[in-house]
């Protein structure tokens, strides 16, 4: 009775659930005692009102099919926080979030549910408290095109959920998942109504919400109490199904992405096969005095065999680089029938004259056609481009597509003379009509004073069908010898609603338009013409062009390789006679030197005479002579190629690469980080790597615990003070490497590796030679690896390769300059390699991604608080 009044002392203060159970004893007097029990389930106030909030920051899209694609969804959240009710509009743009925790009716009875939100939305209801139980109820689009205002309860169909039964003694488990992009009002609100007359939607307050879980006291890492449901964790096997493929040539399977794997022929077998040879190219700058930065002009990019569909074709609507959908410059690669052409241009009849006083117009002056010098100097540019090197962001890559081309005029075409009538009909309502004729030989068939007939070019479909009616010549003007008529809407005397019931011509129009003599202009369906095989690549060179961030690694041809491989095996079988054979080509990378000679990378699958697999990986250089060289067209009278090895030039397959991150509070990215090495290792079995992380005191994580817990075969840790310095942070963890012989890779948190990567860096660093900087592609917001939609970071040398003693010989990264700000200390060290006498080996990198990532609460940035 005493534990009675105390529950009911506690209901005014706490959430209370009273249970009452009896016990029932048999005595041995053979008398049955019951004796109830009541038990009194009290939720703490901090549990009450609140719902836990969990933020995924900077992540585009419209959908939550998009939002579950972030690398870091569901389990660690750029912020997690609460909310009071569940009705959330942040007013910011490009983010994700998902509220998750109990809901407590307030009645007993059946209640619907009804979401709202702009962009989409999902309200996932458990049937009780046990989140395994959750079922989708009311959602807001599934395709990113759907939205509402506030409150709109009645947009679509799927924004109210059926009858739910729900009780007041229980809780129940609930989920609210909302994507929104940059455009729109953000908004997301759940409301419920309880089935009975006069009652209407209201949106869930503090008063019948309480936490999943208390995360005040726990770090980032910390992710053991989140729940993973079917709304949030689990994809349901329809959704990705959904899902078509990105459709990226990149993605395809190619022998390199698991070359690793095959054992590999030993060097010392290889000995004797070719004889050493002097390797001093002549693009080594050693000495060379530079200027800040000037050392991104003699890096140049290297040839592959076979195409390793490193370009970007799906993202060259963005950047086309090479070639335009210009005209003129479309002529050089096509060709038009003269048969199909017509002989004489037909002409409109001639109308009478029926308004004499219509003023004349003069004719517009020719422009001036640009001298034949000038079109040189052009062309000239086009194949040898400046020395000078500009940083092009992101943002101006669109004026790389003015080339020059673009701006030479039609020299068969010049411009056109042009003319304006002005017609109005009986409500005066002004329109523009705008008549466009072409010189022609006949002189009368020119005079201004001469009424024209009229000449309309069918619309295409989008112009048909915008709702301002215009009516537009889709085709060019040098395609057109006729007069064509161009009638737009004009935005004085019509007010907004005839604008939009306005589609297509009005009344007025067609009937002033069907009273003159009206001609369609004819298409020339059966027009053919000849094209020669365009190959891309013969328009480029290996002079890294910084504009250009989507064409790819340079492509060796096919001959060239193909003679290459054949005159080494050659070697190798007269070596060792019926010893090996050739299985397949898989990676031939050249490095050019049209003064001395070319460089070549041979990646071959051999095969024993007792059928094992051996993996061949050598350089090989062969020497410019006076009658030859690779940079022009072999002939099959040619001599034999002379091969040789590059002395002192080879790469050790057992050498330690050493992973340096410098870190500050990023806690979602360095367990991400950690756990693809740990996945590297998996794949590969390769011990030969160390991971060193140097920490700036980060307080939302226990990185050196989570090293402790990790899968990794070695690793360092390094706690350093004071604020972020990349340079000093990368420097620390050099000065931790004891062996001079082992590779540096200066990494950064954002990277996906791929499974060949650690290989990857010891085949393109050569100690005393050459340092290697691989291309990334920067992945867009919203895009992953499986969708790269993306661009190659052509400028950026933060990600490089090279051994420690050559980085210690150049001294080091430059911590006196690069203190409080990072960005350019890539560049600066980039000089000092190249003075220092070394080749930067530069290379796109299949399924080589820098994720997207927020720049939120990084390194030294503070919070401006919303006052």
């Amino acid at each position: 009775l005493n534990l009675a009044r105390l529950c009911v002392s506690l209901v005014s203060l706490y959430e209370l659930y009273v249970f009452v159970h009896s016990i029932c004893l048999l005595l041995e007097s053979e008398k049955i005692v019951c004796v109830c029990v009541c038990v009194c389930v009290v939720c703490l106030p901090q549990y009450k009102g609140m719902a836990n909030l969990h933020i995924f920051e900077d992540w585009c899209g419209t959908s939550i099919s998009q939002l579950q694609k972030n690398l870091h969804y569901p389990l660690y959240p750029h912020t997690r926080t609460t909310v009071k009710k569940l009705a959330v509009s942040p007013g910011w743009t490009n983010y994700g979030f998902r509220i998750f925790g109990y809901i407590h009716p307030y009645t007993d009875g059946d209640f619907l549910f009804a979401v709202a939100s702009d962009d989409n939305s999902e309200f996932w209801l458990s049937e009780d408290e046990n989140p395994d139980n959750l079922k989708l109820r009311a959602y807001v689009g599934k395709t990113g095109r759907e939205w509402t205002a506030p409150g709109e309860y009645g947009k679509y169909a799927s924004q109210i959920s059926d009858l739910i039964p729900l009780q007041k003694n229980n809780k129940y488990f609930f989920e609210l998942i909302h994507k929104q992009n940059d455009q729109g009002t953000d908004h997301v609100e759940v409301a419920w109504q309880l089935k009975q007359i006069g009652s209407g939607f209201s949106i869930i307050d503090s008063k019948f919400i309480s936490l999943y879980t208390n995360e005040s006291s726990l770090k980032t890492v910390d992710v053991n109490h989140i729940p993973q449901t079917f709304a949030s964790h689990v994809t349901p096997p329809q959704r990705s199904s959904e899902t078509p493929p990105h459709g990226v040539d990149m993605l395809r399977a190619d022998p390199r992405d698991s070359f690793h794997q095959v054992p590999l022929l030993d060097r010392a077998r290889l000995q004797g096969v070719l004889p050493d040879c002097i390797y001093n190219p002549s693009y080594i700058i050693k000495g060379y005095p530079l200027i800040r930065y000037q050392g991104l002009q003699f890096v140049h990019l290297t040839y592959v065999y076979p195409n390793d569909y490193t370009r970007l074709t799906h993202m060259e609507s963005d950047n086309k680089c090479f070639y335009r959908g210009n005209p003129y410059y479309l002529e050089r690669f096509q060709q038009m029938d003269q048969d199909n052409q017509p002989k004489e241009i037909q002409k409109p009849p001639e109308e009478p004259q029926n308004h004499p006083e219509e003023p004349q117009q003069q004719p517009r002056k020719k422009k001036k056609r640009r001298r034949p010098e000038q079109i040189q100097q052009d062309q000239h540019y086009l194949q040898n481009p400046p020395s000078e090197v500009k940083n092009y962001d992101q943002g101006k890559e669109k004026d790389s597509q003015n080339n020059v081309m673009e701006n030479i005029p039609d020299q068969q075409n010049p411009g056109p003379a042009q003319r304006e009538d002005h017609l109005r009909s009986h409500k005066d309502v002004a329109h523009h009509l705008q008549i466009t004729q072409h010189p022609h030989q006949n002189s009368l068939y020119n005079e201004t004073n001469e009424r024209k007939a009229l000449v309309i070019a069918a619309p295409s479909n989008k112009e048909y069908n915008n709702r301002w009616g215009h009516v537009n010549d889709s085709r060019k003007e040098k395609e057109i010898q006729d007069n064509a008529i161009h009638i737009e809407e004009a935005e004085d005397g019509r007010d907004e609603e005839d604008s939009w019931v306005n589609q297509g011509f009005s009344e007025e129009e067609d009937y002033d338009l069907l009273n003159r003599a009206v001609f369609d202009v004819e298409v020339k369906w059966s027009q053919t013409f000849q094209a020669k095989p365009l190959d891309l690549h013969a328009l480029r060179s290996d002079w890294i062009d910084l504009k250009c961030n989507v064409s790819g690694n340079l492509l060796l041809e096919e001959s060239e390789a193909l003679s290459v491989v054949e005159a080494f095996m050659k070697k190798l079988n007269r070596k060792f006679p019926r010893q090996f054979s050739l299985e397949r080509i898989v990676n031939i990378e050249k490095k050019p030197d049209y003064n001395r000679g070319s460089r070549y990378l041979l990646e071959l699958d051999l095969q024993e005479a007792s059928g094992r697999h051996l993996r061949l990986v050598q350089y090989i250089y062969v020497k410019r002579t006076e009658d030859r060289g690779f940079h022009k067209k072999q002939k099959a009278q040619d001599a034999e190629l002379k091969l040789c090895n590059p002395y002192s030039f080879y790469w050790n397959p057992t050498a330690t690469v050493h992973f340096i991150v410098p870190v500050k509070n990023q806690a979602h990215w360095v367990q991400q980080f950690i756990s693809d090495m740990e996945e590297m290792y998996r794949t590969t079995g390769d011990q030969n790597f160390n991971v060193i992380i140097t920490d700036y005191e980060s307080t939302d994580m226990n990185i050196e615990q989570a090293l402790q817990n990790s899968y990794l075969p070695r690793y360092q840790y390094l706690k350093l003070s004071g604020n972020f310095e990349r340079s000093a942070g990368l420097q620390a963890g050099i000065d931790l490497i004891s062996d001079d012989h082992s590779i540096v890779f200066l990494c950064d948190l954002h990277i996906n590796f791929p499974p060949g990567f650690i290989d990857t860096v010891r085949k393109h660093c050569v100690e005393r030679h050459m340092a290697f900087a691989p291309i990334v592609m920067r992945l867009n917001c919203g895009a992953t690896p499986l969708e790269p939609d993306g661009y190659w970071e052509v400028n950026g040398f933060g990600l490089l390769g090279i051994y420690k003693s050559d980085l210690d010989s150049i001294g080091g990264m430059n911590t006196k300059e690069f203190t409080d700000r990072w960005g350019g200390e890539d560049w600066e060290l980039l000089d000092r390699i190249l003075q220092g006498g070394l080749e930067v080996e530069r290379l796109y990198l299949r399924n080589f991604f820098h994720h997207f990532h927020s720049k939120r609460g990084m390194w030294n940035r503070q919070m401006l608080r919303n006052t």
